[in-house]
């Protein structure tokens, strides 16, 4: 089976390339988001960062070259 690429629009998949096949033809679509909507994982690890850490330190920023050679 081929593979067609499509832009989802105002609630209609619509083709980016020609499909040779008959008008009304049901298929089955399985998504797979490309390009730039594509989920990179980020979106975890930003919600993971997004909470405050309590380590007890109140000026973490005084100390950040602590540990650099």
């Amino acid at each position: 089976m081929q593979t067609i690429h499509a832009v989802y629009e105002n609630g209609v998949f619509r083709p980016i390339e020609s499909v040779e096949w008959p008008e009304g033809t049901q298929v089955e679509i399985l998504p797979s988001l490309t390009g730039t909507d594509q989920d990179d994982g980020l979106d975890e690890i930003y919600e993971i960062l997004s909470h405050r850490y309590a380590s007890g330190e109140h000026d973490v920023a005084a100390r950040h070259n602590e540990h650099q050679p």
